[in-house]
């Protein structure tokens, strides 16, 4: 399906949602936020691997800006990526069987954090086993010690670990902010159509501009 298909197809059904009261709800923020960001290891965010295969360079540079106000107010930062199991990739490269590209097998390089957003010694870093950051891990127990009710969430991929983590942050009762310039998605129609049901139904999908604001007004501890 195409973007414009999908852009028609979400203006059908935000008009439906309006004309019945039904969703698309604004969830609001709370007083202590934290920021997550989601996967953008270099097995994400680097061409080398076939994962890899769109740079995300417009999320990391909103990620940034998000990054500098956080830790001007020391807002808890949590990262995640994937653990990594040494022997589990046999061959050093992969060809693709239609492209003819090679590209990098996954490794421990793949499950590192992007340098371009850094964690530093006071974050928390999940080593995650499926989309959502919550599932299977201590996230919510260290949101709750921490007296976090609002979860910023960014990174990758719209449609499945940034999804994923927004619908089970709502479920656990956090107020899921994500900042669209913050998130992205290799098929453009996916992110769109998932940014919308996100926003109906599980969070509130922003501009970054209202978080930086939203942040700046925050009392530094």
């Amino acid at each position: 399906m195409d973007l414009r298909t999908v852009q028609e197809a979400i203006q059908s059904v935000r008009d439906y949602y309006n004309e019945h009261g039904i969703f698309l709800k604004k969830f609001g923020y709370g007083q202590q936020p934290a920021l997550i960001i989601i996967d953008m290891a270099y097995g994400w965010t680097d061409a080398e691997y076939a994962t890899g295969s769109a740079r995300l360079d417009e999320a990391v540079e909103g990620i940034q800006r998000l990054l500098s106000a956080c830790r001007a107010k020391a807002v808890p930062i949590i990262y995640t990526t994937s653990p990594f199991r040494a022997g589990e990739e046999e061959e050093p490269m992969y060809r693709d069987p239609e492209s003819g590209k090679t590209y990098r097998r996954w490794d421990a390089h793949a499950c590192e954090i992007d340098a371009r957003l850094k964690p530093q010694t006071e974050d928390f870093i999940i080593y995650k086993e499926n989309a959502s950051a919550f599932f299977g891990t201590h996230l919510a127990a260290y949101l709750i010690e921490r007296g976090v009710d609002t979860v910023i969430v960014t990174g990758c991929s719209t449609s499945a670990c940034v999804r994923a983590t927004a619908t089970d942050a709502r479920a656990y009762r956090f107020k899921p902010i994500i900042p669209r310039q913050c998130v992205q998605d290799r098929a453009a129609a996916a992110h769109e159509w998932n940014l919308f049901d996100i926003d109906a139904k599980f969070g509130d999908v922003v501009d970054i501009a209202e978080v930086l604001d939203y942040l700046d007004k925050l009392s530094a501890d």
